[in-house]
């Protein structure tokens, strides 16, 4: 399969770490969105919305989005679990990822740390994306409390698709400091037999 990606995105990176624990072999395809390349009439091919990660499939069908990548990767593997309602759970978390944290732990991320110019519009936005950022994190810190791992005691796709940015947080100007279960629930992801970081390219 190939795998249409920016290196430094935490969605591009929750397949690439997925794909490693599976021991799945990925061709990387470097998607510059700086400079427009996610905007080009071939990539809206594969993607009309122009984002990435896309991924390519063996038989040369497209699909989009990190955490639908991360649920047809993770069908029939330990990472999806059997249980109707752990099933739904895990559906929950990654639904929460995708909108009460990643668009503001990670754009915070985005706009201090990888983007080389930070409009005055959005530098005016920090307040706002710390704000809610925290109140994400808050969450999750209070749900980590005597749990291993979000769903039960089994490392999911729910945890690949959280960790994704959250270990990074501190790229975005949060100080994961004060979240003490996140800083654990980090160590054990990275602890975990063939783990990769995200500037890894297996």
């Amino acid at each position: 399969m190939r795998l249409y990606q920016m290196q430094d995105s935490g969605n591009c990176y929750k397949v690439r770490l997925l794909a490693h624990l599976l021991n799945l072999r990925l061709e990387l395809v470097d998607v510059d969105i700086l400079i427009g390349e996610s905007r080009t009439e071939n990539f809206l091919a594969k993607n009309p919305n122009g984002r990435v990660p896309v991924l390519e499939l063996d038989d040369g069908r497209f699909l989009a989005e990190s955490d639908a990548i991360l649920f047809y990767l993770a069908k029939g593997t330990s990472y999806w679990p059997e249980d109707r309602l752990a099933q739904a759970e895990v559906l929950q978390w990654m639904f929460f990822e995708q909108y009460s944290h990643e668009p503001y732990v990670a754009v915070a991320r985005f706009w201090k740390s990888i983007s080389p110019d930070c409009p005055p519009e959005m530098h005016a936005r920090f307040p706002e994306w710390n704000q809610r950022g925290n109140a994400a994190l808050a969450v999750m810190e209070k749900h980590l409390s005597g749990r291993s791992y979000f769903i039960g005691d089994r490392y999911s796709i729910a945890d690949i698709a959280l960790f994704a940015y959250t270990h990074v947080a501190g790229e975005g100007g949060f100080d994961l400091g004060s979240y003490p279960q996140i800083q654990d629930w980090i160590e054990r992801i990275k602890g975990k037999p063939r783990h990769i970081d995200i500037a890894a390219r297996p």
